[in-house]
């Protein structure tokens, strides 16, 4: 028997990077997890891919 397909909304998607260490810097930039306050706000309602691009730029950031 064929597995059933799931709904759009149960599609297993990126978790936030969020580290609980929420603290802006001058450029909205969080020190915690790197993201911008708009990737931030955008982040529940990002498609997996915008998710992937988002936690990369993030990572640059860290590195920084």
């Amino acid at each position: 028997m064929p597995m059933p397909r799931l709904p759009n909304d149960a599609v297993p998607s990126l978790q936030s990077p969020c580290v609980r260490n929420c603290c802006l810097d001058e450029n909205n930039i969080c020190l915690g997890c790197g993201r911008s306050l708009d990737e931030i706000v955008q982040w529940h309602q990002a498609s997996v891919e915008q998710r992937t691009l988002i936690l990369e730029r993030a990572a640059q950031r860290r590195r920084r």
